[in-house]
């Protein structure tokens, strides 16, 4: 059965999750988070995506990401990433064989409706998981950087996430304002759904423009915009 034609249009922004293979472990300790962010950073120089928003859990990882140039930059980054990555974690754990749960999902995301939740539901995968209190406690995500404005090569922020303020103390202190309620349980669920199901994460009028971008057509399922619900789940 061939596999299902990845919708990547340059300049609209995805979510994007590899996860090991059955749950396996993929960071042992913190030289394997800085290896991996390291080259994170190299080929999405490369390939020319823009990452906004990643978390880098024990067992999986969290990127949210723009193409810039190319409607196949972020399979091509997450290709070179993968594949280097588990050359680099087989050699230092004398092991062999795959590392990743097969090809990484991904979603598009509606920058207008869904964009700073998916930024929030990344850098609080670290609280649902029960890890930390705060997502300021986790160190390996962008939530530092795009809260605390802790300098970073790899982070490059959206257009939505700038218009949060006109000045950087402004800006900042707005999107921790973010952070005071949780995700709704609902925008948590179609996140979810969209990622698993490579789905468009976005309303009728969002799906419809994509589909007339790209020619393809895309499935069904309405996703709606988020409703308001203060409930939070684990993943």
């Amino acid at each position: 059965m061939a596999r299902k034609h990845r919708l990547g249009p340059a300049g609209f922004a995805q979510h994007v999750i590899q996860r090991g293979n059955n749950r396996s472990i993929c960071f042992a300790d913190e030289t394997d988070y800085i290896a991996y962010a390291h080259w994170l950073k190299k080929f999405s120089l490369q390939f020319d995506v823009a990452i906004h928003a990643w978390v880098l859990m024990t067992n999986h990882v969290h990127l949210l990401c723009t193409p810039n140039s190319d409607n196949r930059g972020v399979s091509a980054m997450m290709q070179s990433l993968g594949r280097m990555y588990v050359r680099y974690f087989n050699h230092k754990y004398n092991r062999t064989g795959t590392l990743w749960e097969g090809r990484f999902n991904s979603s598009l995301v509606s920058s207008e409706e869904y964009l700073l939740a998916v930024y929030r539901y990344i850098e609080l995968n670290p609280v649902r998981a029960n890890m930390v209190l705060s997502p300021a406690e986790y160190k390996w995500s962008s939530y530092r950087i795009n809260a605390l404005g802790i300098k970073s090569m790899l982070c490059s922020p959206h257009p939505v996430y700038l218009s949060l303020g006109k000045t950087d103390f402004r800006r900042l202190k707005a999107y921790r304002t973010l952070f005071k309620n949780d995700v709704p349980q609902s925008v948590i669920d179609k996140i979810q759904t969209s990622s698993r199901k490579e789905l468009a994460l976005g309303s009728k009028k969002f799906k419809h423009h994509i589909e007339q971008l790209t020619g393809s057509t895309l499935k069904n399922e309405t996703l709606g915009r988020p409703a308001s619900n203060n409930r939070i789940a684990k993943t």
